[in-house]
């Protein structure tokens, strides 16, 4: 099969034989892979964040979809030709955290795949039963591949986390990013009224065909500025962050008394200071979120078959990996990326 391995610090190749995986063990399925999605943790993979955890060479991709090509001994939830979605990390399966479907938190979790251990970049790959999802009739390949990530993480963010409620005002900071679009859609879909900052003014038109009231260029203006001055010095109930330090104390000023803050990401860098004493005056609460769980899967996949679709910037064949990751790590994405093996 093919496989696209990463071999050292920005130094990918697309290895043309390697090896099949052996056919699937108990409880495993054997997937062809048919897309996967690109995220932050593929550039930070690429420029060879993580290498004192992992053996290289490595596959890469952190999210993808595919299609059950065989089954082990003692399958019973799924057939061949089976359309699935699989989880992006090697959880045990049998902690509390798994127990009781917390599955990103994970007691021993082995690692994260394309990141720590060998991702979705390859044709074919054996996984267990319980870690993989269906996929509904009405969703694509292309859409699915972003139900781990892309919309995972968000559904995870904004309603088990940050309890996003209907008719709230959010701040979604990157709306054209892949996980800002997400956030725009789900918030819209329950009528919030939604705050966004882009970077460049090629961006407001998608961002507000998407459902957001009031963009901001926060590269023209203080983000925190117009959002107070919009929101009539208020501020917002919650603010989606994943841009980190660059933008961490202004969302802080964003947010009104009570508000939440959630957080997943941290591109612009990873420490920063703040005010303790807005923390506890202001009674913020401030949530970190990685990953999701397999219900959370199962949701967005569920708001994919109904019509909420991610945004898909590019469609891309394997050999375009490296031009991919350059484009995502520059902010000049729309959206997802797909990459199709």
């Amino acid at each position: 099969m093919r496989a696209l391995k990463l071999f050292g610090d920005r130094d990918v190749r697309l290895i043309a034989d390697e090896p099949d995986p052996p056919p699937p063990g108990a409880g495993e399925v054997q997937i062809r892979v048919r897309a996967m999605a690109l995220n932050y943790l593929d550039v930070w993979g690429y420029r060879g964040m993580a290498f004192a955890k992992r053996k290289l060479p490595q596959c890469v991709g952190v999210e993808g979809c595919g299609e059950i090509v065989a089954i082990g001994p003692g399958v019973t939830d799924r057939n061949i030709g089976d359309r699935v979605v699989m989880y992006g990390a090697d959880t045990c399966g049998v902690c509390k955290a798994c127990r009781e479907g917390r599955d990103n938190l994970c007691e021993n979790v082995a690692g994260i795949m394309g990141f720590h251990i060998d991702g979705f970049g390859r044709d074919l790959m054996n996984r267990p039963e319980r870690l993989v999802v269906p996929i509904p009739d009405a969703v694509s390949f292309e859409d699915a591949a972003c139900a781990a990530i892309g919309f995972g993480t968000v559904q995870h963010m904004l309603f088990d986390n940050a309890k996003l409620e209907a008719g709230e005002s959010i701040l979604v900071h990157a709306g054209a990013s892949g996980i800002g679009t997400a956030a725009i859609l789900m918030a819209k879909a329950i009528g919030c009224e939604i705050f966004t900052t882009v970077g460049d003014d090629s961006k407001i038109p998608l961002v507000t065909e998407l459902g957001a009231d009031h963009v901001i260029n926060y590269r023209k203006e203080r983000f925190e500025g117009e959002v107070r001055r919009l929101t009539r010095r208020k501020g917002v109930d919650v603010v989606f962050e994943h841009v980190g330090a660059d933008t961490w104390n202004g969302s802080l000023l964003c947010l009104k008394r009570g508000g939440r803050l959630v957080t997943c990401g941290s591109t612009s860098g990873v420490s920063t200071t703040m005010n303790l004493m807005q923390l506890f005056q202001q009674q913020y609460r401030i949530f970190g979120s990685f990953g999701c769980s397999m219900r959370n899967i199962a949701q967005s996949l569920d708001k994919m078959a109904g019509g909420m679709r991610p945004v898909i910037d590019s469609v891309l064949p394997l050999e375009d990996f490296e031009s991919a990751v350059a484009k995502l790590q520059d902010r000049k994405a729309l959206g997802k990326i797909i990459i199709r093996p």
